[in-house]
Protein backbone atom coordinates (compact mmCIF):
# COMPACT_ATOMS: atom_id res chain seq x y z
CA UNK A 1 0.00 0.00 0.00
CA UNK A 2 1.69 3.53 -1.15
CA UNK A 3 0.77 7.04 0.14
CA UNK A 4 -0.41 9.16 -3.66
CA UNK A 5 0.54 12.54 -3.17
CA UNK A 6 -1.76 12.92 -6.21
CA UNK A 7 -5.25 12.25 -4.64
CA UNK A 8 -7.74 9.34 -4.93
CA UNK A 9 -7.82 7.14 -7.99
CA UNK A 10 -9.04 3.62 -9.15
CA UNK A 11 -6.15 2.13 -9.41
CA UNK A 12 -4.16 4.10 -6.41
CA UNK A 13 -3.75 2.32 -3.01
CA UNK A 14 -4.39 4.30 -0.19
CA UNK A 15 -3.55 4.08 3.73
CA UNK A 16 -5.27 6.17 6.58
CA UNK A 17 -3.82 9.57 7.16
CA UNK A 18 -2.75 10.07 10.93
CA UNK A 19 -3.78 13.53 11.73
CA UNK A 20 -4.07 16.10 9.30
CA UNK A 21 -1.50 17.12 6.71
CA UNK A 22 0.77 20.30 7.38
CA UNK A 23 -0.08 22.99 5.08
CA UNK A 24 2.53 24.12 2.70
CA UNK A 25 3.64 27.78 3.14
CA UNK A 26 4.07 29.83 0.35
CA UNK A 27 6.03 33.11 -0.31
CA UNK A 28 3.81 35.67 -1.78
CA UNK A 29 4.97 37.21 -5.44
CA UNK A 30 3.46 38.98 -8.07
CA UNK A 31 1.74 37.03 -10.71
CA UNK A 32 1.20 34.25 -8.21
CA UNK A 33 -2.11 32.54 -9.07
CA UNK A 34 -4.10 31.68 -6.72
CA UNK A 35 -7.96 30.65 -5.65
CA UNK A 36 -9.51 31.71 -2.53
CA UNK A 37 -11.38 29.09 -0.96
CA UNK A 38 -14.15 31.27 0.11
CA UNK A 39 -15.41 32.17 -2.43
CA UNK A 40 -13.79 30.43 -5.26
CA UNK A 41 -12.38 33.79 -7.01
CA UNK A 42 -9.27 32.92 -9.16
CA UNK A 43 -6.67 35.69 -9.97
CA UNK A 44 -3.05 36.44 -10.04
CA UNK A 45 -1.66 38.69 -7.29
CA UNK A 46 -0.92 42.27 -8.79
CA UNK A 47 0.20 44.01 -5.47
CA UNK A 48 0.70 43.60 -1.07
CA UNK A 49 0.53 45.76 1.83
CA UNK A 50 -0.21 45.74 5.10
CA UNK A 51 -1.39 42.12 5.51
CA UNK A 52 -3.52 42.35 2.44
CA UNK A 53 -3.40 41.12 -0.86
CA UNK A 54 -4.85 41.74 -4.52
CA UNK A 55 -5.86 39.30 -6.83
CA UNK A 56 -6.31 40.27 -10.74
CA UNK A 57 -9.47 38.38 -12.47
CA UNK A 58 -8.49 36.91 -16.02
CA UNK A 59 -11.47 39.74 -16.94
CA UNK A 60 -9.57 42.69 -14.98
CA UNK A 61 -11.63 42.86 -12.10
CA UNK A 62 -9.50 43.34 -8.66
CA UNK A 63 -10.44 42.37 -5.82
CA UNK A 64 -8.55 42.67 -2.02
CA UNK A 65 -8.46 39.55 0.43
CA UNK A 66 -6.42 38.92 3.63
CA UNK A 67 -3.42 36.53 3.54
CA UNK A 68 -4.68 34.51 6.66
CA UNK A 69 -7.50 33.59 4.11
CA UNK A 70 -7.77 30.68 2.35
CA UNK A 71 -5.95 29.89 -0.70
CA UNK A 72 -5.09 27.25 -2.95
CA UNK A 73 -2.60 26.78 -5.73
CA UNK A 74 -2.66 23.66 -7.99
CA UNK A 75 -5.89 22.37 -6.08
CA UNK A 76 -3.83 22.31 -3.13
CA UNK A 77 -4.14 24.09 0.25
CA UNK A 78 -1.17 26.75 1.12
CA UNK A 79 -0.46 29.26 3.83
CA UNK A 80 0.64 32.34 2.27
CA UNK A 81 3.55 34.22 4.12
CA UNK A 82 5.86 37.58 3.34
CA UNK A 83 8.06 37.99 0.56
CA UNK A 84 12.19 37.63 1.69
CA UNK A 85 13.23 41.23 1.28
CA UNK A 86 15.33 41.58 -1.35
CA UNK A 87 14.11 38.62 -3.04
CA UNK A 88 14.23 38.29 -7.03
CA UNK A 89 10.94 37.63 -8.25
CA UNK A 90 10.16 34.24 -9.26
CA UNK A 91 9.21 33.41 -13.09
CA UNK A 92 6.48 30.61 -13.30
CA UNK A 93 5.28 28.37 -16.20
CA UNK A 94 1.53 28.30 -17.24
CA UNK A 95 1.49 24.65 -14.81
CA UNK A 96 2.95 26.93 -11.37
CA UNK A 97 5.76 25.91 -11.69
CA UNK A 98 9.16 27.91 -12.03
CA UNK A 99 9.84 28.83 -15.45
CA UNK A 100 13.62 27.56 -16.68
CA UNK A 101 15.01 30.23 -18.67
CA UNK A 102 18.71 29.54 -19.46
CA UNK A 103 18.08 26.07 -21.03
CA UNK A 104 18.97 24.33 -23.93
CA UNK A 105 17.42 22.12 -26.59
CA UNK A 106 16.96 19.05 -24.53
CA UNK A 107 17.01 15.45 -26.94
CA UNK A 108 13.45 13.87 -26.00
CA UNK A 109 13.63 10.84 -23.39
CA UNK A 110 13.09 7.22 -24.68
CA UNK A 111 9.91 7.84 -22.12
CA UNK A 112 6.23 8.97 -23.66
CA UNK A 113 3.26 10.42 -22.36
CA UNK A 114 -0.12 9.08 -23.98
CA UNK A 115 -3.47 11.01 -24.25
CA UNK A 116 -6.20 9.65 -25.85
CA UNK A 117 -6.90 12.36 -28.45
CA UNK A 118 -5.63 15.78 -30.27
CA UNK A 119 -7.57 18.01 -27.50
CA UNK A 120 -6.25 16.24 -25.12
CA UNK A 121 -3.05 16.89 -26.60
CA UNK A 122 -3.28 20.48 -26.94
CA UNK A 123 -4.58 21.29 -23.86
CA UNK A 124 -1.55 19.41 -22.21
CA UNK A 125 0.32 21.46 -24.47
CA UNK A 126 -0.57 25.28 -23.76
CA UNK A 127 -0.25 24.03 -19.94
CA UNK A 128 2.63 21.50 -19.06
CA UNK A 129 4.05 22.86 -22.25
CA UNK A 130 7.24 24.47 -20.86
CA UNK A 131 7.56 22.18 -17.85
CA UNK A 132 7.65 19.12 -20.58
CA UNK A 133 10.48 20.26 -22.79
CA UNK A 134 12.24 21.53 -19.89
CA UNK A 135 12.29 17.41 -19.11
CA UNK A 136 12.33 15.99 -22.54
CA UNK A 137 8.98 14.59 -22.91
CA UNK A 138 7.41 14.11 -25.62
CA UNK A 139 3.09 13.64 -25.74
CA UNK A 140 1.84 11.84 -28.40
CA UNK A 141 -2.71 11.47 -28.94
CA UNK A 142 -3.77 7.46 -29.29
CA UNK A 143 -6.85 8.48 -30.70
CA UNK A 144 -8.86 6.46 -27.93
CA UNK A 145 -7.48 3.80 -25.74
CA UNK A 146 -9.60 0.86 -27.14
CA UNK A 147 -6.87 -0.74 -28.68
CA UNK A 148 -4.14 0.72 -25.52
CA UNK A 149 -2.03 -2.75 -24.81
CA UNK A 150 -1.64 -3.26 -28.29
CA UNK A 151 -0.40 -0.04 -28.67
CA UNK A 152 1.89 -0.30 -25.74
CA UNK A 153 3.20 -3.56 -27.30
CA UNK A 154 4.74 -1.63 -29.93
CA UNK A 155 5.86 0.80 -28.07
CA UNK A 156 7.92 -1.70 -25.77
CA UNK A 157 8.23 -0.35 -22.04
CA UNK A 158 10.61 -0.84 -20.15
CA UNK A 159 13.73 0.11 -18.47
CA UNK A 160 14.24 3.91 -18.79
CA UNK A 161 11.59 3.55 -21.47
CA UNK A 162 8.28 4.87 -19.33
CA UNK A 163 4.81 4.67 -20.71
CA UNK A 164 2.24 7.28 -18.93
CA UNK A 165 -1.36 7.32 -20.23
CA UNK A 166 -4.01 9.66 -19.52
CA UNK A 167 -7.19 8.35 -19.74
CA UNK A 168 -10.71 9.94 -20.38
CA UNK A 169 -13.73 9.08 -17.78
CA UNK A 170 -11.55 6.48 -15.96
CA UNK A 171 -14.15 5.90 -13.51
CA UNK A 172 -15.23 2.70 -11.71
CA UNK A 173 -16.98 0.43 -13.75
CA UNK A 174 -16.26 2.18 -17.00
CA UNK A 175 -14.93 0.93 -20.00
CA UNK A 176 -12.08 2.88 -19.59
CA UNK A 177 -11.67 1.20 -16.13
CA UNK A 178 -11.78 -2.22 -17.68
CA UNK A 179 -8.49 -1.47 -20.27
CA UNK A 180 -6.84 0.25 -17.27
CA UNK A 181 -6.90 -2.83 -14.85
CA UNK A 182 -6.13 -4.86 -17.81
CA UNK A 183 -2.79 -2.57 -18.17
CA UNK A 184 -2.08 -2.88 -14.58
CA UNK A 185 -1.99 -6.43 -14.42
CA UNK A 186 -0.52 -7.33 -18.29
CA UNK A 187 3.34 -7.72 -18.53
CA UNK A 188 4.42 -4.23 -18.82
CA UNK A 189 2.94 -2.99 -15.31
CA UNK A 190 6.35 -1.85 -13.96
CA UNK A 191 7.13 0.63 -16.79
CA UNK A 192 3.72 1.58 -17.64
CA UNK A 193 1.16 4.18 -15.46
CA UNK A 194 -2.49 4.84 -16.41
CA UNK A 195 -4.26 7.16 -14.66
CA UNK A 196 -7.11 9.30 -15.09
CA UNK A 197 -9.68 11.96 -14.68
CA UNK A 198 -13.28 11.70 -13.91
CA UNK A 199 -14.71 13.81 -16.84
CA UNK A 200 -16.45 12.45 -19.97
CA UNK A 201 -14.34 14.79 -22.08
CA UNK A 202 -11.19 16.66 -21.58
CA UNK A 203 -13.44 19.61 -22.46
CA UNK A 204 -14.71 19.42 -19.03
CA UNK A 205 -11.53 20.21 -17.04
CA UNK A 206 -11.59 23.11 -18.43
CA UNK A 207 -13.70 25.17 -15.29
CA UNK A 208 -17.07 26.48 -16.64
CA UNK A 209 -16.60 29.22 -14.93
CA UNK A 210 -14.02 30.48 -17.70
CA UNK A 211 -16.56 30.13 -20.74
CA UNK A 212 -19.03 32.17 -18.52
CA UNK A 213 -21.69 29.54 -17.03
CA UNK A 214 -21.77 28.13 -13.55
CA UNK A 215 -21.41 24.40 -14.85
CA UNK A 216 -20.90 22.17 -17.66
CA UNK A 217 -24.35 21.54 -19.38
CA UNK A 218 -25.88 17.51 -19.27
CA UNK A 219 -26.04 15.80 -21.98
CA UNK A 220 -28.74 12.84 -23.01
CA UNK A 221 -28.03 9.18 -23.68
CA UNK A 222 -27.83 8.61 -27.46
CA UNK A 223 -26.51 12.01 -28.06
CA UNK A 224 -22.73 12.94 -29.27
CA UNK A 225 -20.84 14.52 -26.02
CA UNK A 226 -19.26 17.53 -28.33
CA UNK A 227 -22.42 18.28 -30.66
CA UNK A 228 -24.16 18.45 -27.41
CA UNK A 229 -22.39 20.69 -25.60
CA UNK A 230 -21.89 22.80 -28.52
CA UNK A 231 -25.77 23.56 -29.09
CA UNK A 232 -26.21 23.99 -25.10
CA UNK A 233 -23.75 26.49 -25.71
CA UNK A 234 -25.53 27.84 -28.92
CA UNK A 235 -22.37 27.28 -31.27
CA UNK A 236 -22.59 25.97 -34.96
CA UNK A 237 -22.09 22.31 -34.91
CA UNK A 238 -23.32 20.77 -37.96
CA UNK A 239 -19.64 19.43 -38.67
CA UNK A 240 -16.03 18.63 -37.33
CA UNK A 241 -15.00 21.75 -38.23
CA UNK A 242 -17.47 23.53 -36.27
CA UNK A 243 -16.21 21.05 -33.35
CA UNK A 244 -12.67 22.12 -33.59
CA UNK A 245 -13.69 25.75 -33.77
CA UNK A 246 -15.45 25.40 -30.52
CA UNK A 247 -12.46 23.65 -28.86
CA UNK A 248 -10.58 26.39 -30.06
CA UNK A 249 -12.70 28.79 -28.24
CA UNK A 250 -12.74 27.04 -25.13
CA UNK A 251 -8.81 26.27 -25.38
CA UNK A 252 -8.47 30.40 -25.31
CA UNK A 253 -10.08 30.46 -22.34
CA UNK A 254 -7.22 28.48 -20.96
CA UNK A 255 -4.02 30.62 -19.79
CA UNK A 256 -2.54 28.22 -16.19
CA UNK A 257 -3.27 25.75 -14.19
CA UNK A 258 -5.98 27.67 -12.30
CA UNK A 259 -8.40 27.60 -15.23
CA UNK A 260 -8.48 23.77 -14.78
CA UNK A 261 -10.03 21.23 -12.37
CA UNK A 262 -8.00 19.69 -10.04
CA UNK A 263 -8.85 16.54 -10.63
CA UNK A 264 -7.09 16.82 -14.06
CA UNK A 265 -4.15 18.50 -12.60
CA UNK A 266 -2.79 16.17 -10.13
CA UNK A 267 -3.09 13.28 -12.86
CA UNK A 268 -0.57 15.36 -15.44
CA UNK A 269 1.44 16.25 -12.37
CA UNK A 270 1.93 12.28 -11.71
CA UNK A 271 2.50 11.14 -14.99
CA UNK A 272 5.34 13.60 -15.38
CA UNK A 273 6.48 12.64 -12.66
CA UNK A 274 6.78 8.79 -13.46
CA UNK A 275 8.37 9.35 -16.24
CA UNK A 276 11.27 11.39 -15.70
CA UNK A 277 12.31 9.65 -12.51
Amino acid sequence: MTDDRYGSDVLAGFRQQRGPAPIPTLAIEKGLVLEETGTGFVGAIVSYANGLIELEGRKGEVRTFSVQAGFMVDGATVRLVKPTPGAAPVLRSASGSVAVTDHTARVALPSRIFVEGRHDAELVEKVWGHDLRVEGVVVEYLEGIDDLEALLAAFGPGPGRKAGVLVDHLVPGSKESRIAEAVARGPFREHVLVVGHPFIDIWQAVKPQRLGIAAWPVIPRGTDWKHGICEALGLPHDDQADIARAWQRILGRVDSFADLEPELLGRVEQLIDFVTA
